[in-house]
């Protein structure tokens, strides 16, 4: 599976943050999607890889239901110092797809946690496949790598992939008000490595 094109573009945050990416785009990946690599600062022989699922609310709009935006900003940073990739992955609502998740806020409204709410509209607690990452890595050459997640599924879908993953390495935890309910739901229901502040 071939690498289609690589670019360097420049990144700035709202915060004044600024590194440089280069943009690899792939050909032929499994599931058929747009998903993007980012390479940030010099990549060795273990790069540090985050595989970001794409989140529009969190983001690009700054979304307090959840973690997605302070967690992209955070990894980029720390892999750019670090050397490594950034894998942004087009599974938007653990892969249910925009409108679904919004659907899912209104259940959310009502009382119910974000894994009840998916399957009250059918869906599972999280339909995301990180084969196409897995393929993203291999073209990259990174078959061994230390991973920047706090979710144990991602560990294991890329080793099943092929991909070593040599070192877990937690990302912060970025609760808010508005989204302890939702964090709590990760540990719960998907063994996320959070330790959440308490509540008082």
């Amino acid at each position: 599976m071939p690498v289609r094109t690589r670019v360097t573009v420049p990144l700035r945050f709202a915060d004044g943050y600024q590194t440089d990416a280069g943009m690899v785009t792939f050909d032929g990946l499994s599931d058929g999607k747009e998903h993007l690599a980012l390479a940030l600062g010099t990549p060795g022989q273990f790069p540090l890889v985050r595989m970001h699922s794409e989140c529009l609310t969190g983001d690009v709009f700054g979304s307090q239901r959840c973690d997605c935006g302070p967690q992209l900003r955070e990894s980029v940073e720390r892999i750019a110092a670090h050397g490594g990739y950034l894998l942004y992955l087009r599974q938007e609502g653990r892969g249910i797809g925009l409108y679904n998740k919004l659907d899912t806020y209104t259940l959310q409204d009502a009382g119910l946690d974000t894994y009840q709410a998916n399957r009250a509209l059918g869906h599972g607690d999280d339909q995301r496949d990180y084969s196409a990452a897995a393929q993203m890595l291999t073209a990259l050459g990174a078959t061994t790598i230390d991973l920047l997640t706090n979710n144990p599924d991602k560990v294991a879908q890329l080793r099943q992939n092929r991909i070593a993953v040599r070192e877990v390495v937690p990302t912060a935890v970025h609760a808010s008000p508005a989204n302890l309910r939702y964090l709590a739901a990760k540990v719960a229901h998907t063994g996320h490595t959070i330790v959440l502040p308490a509540v008082h």
